[in-house]
């Protein structure tokens, strides 16, 4: 079965992403990190796991980033054992597993968050610093 998405064809194998070269804006910071993780995945990967099961990585990445943060600055006592822990690499690996979802999926990033970003300056542009809470 072949759909079409943004970036050109990417065939669907018995529930695997196989693995087509992948079409995003690579002179862009998301489309560079897009176009890396997905030459990774050619070289090293085989293929992408599939989106259910990428989807449980990403919840368990997410998980092991809150534990961090609910350690180190929420008001949990920090385990020895996750002292050494580092955040910065947490948080890569949410990062690496949200691009696998985005090239799997055909979502250009960079498109995706510059919409975003738009809609936060247009829609929010005065909502926070109208926020009594936050004063």
């Amino acid at each position: 079965m072949m759909a079409p998405l943004p970036f050109g064809w990417i065939q669907k194998i018995k529930n695997s992403m196989a693995l087509e070269p992948l079409k995003v804006p690579s002179d862009l910071p998301l489309g560079e990190l897009q176009k890396e993780v997905h030459d990774w995945i050619s070289k090293h990967g085989v293929r992408y796991f599939n989106e259910l099961t990428n989807m449980a990585q990403l919840t368990e990445e997410v998980g092991e980033v809150a534990r961090i943060i609910a350690r180190r600055y929420g008001e949990q006592s920090e385990k020895e054992s996750d002292k050494a822990k580092d955040l910065g690499e947490e948080l890569s690996d949410v990062l690496f597993v949200v691009l696998c979802l985005a090239n799997q999926t055909g979502t250009d990033l960079q498109a995706a968050f510059d919409k975003k970003m738009n809609v936060k300056r247009e829609r929010d542009h005065d909502r926070h610093h109208n926020n009594e809470k936050l004063k």
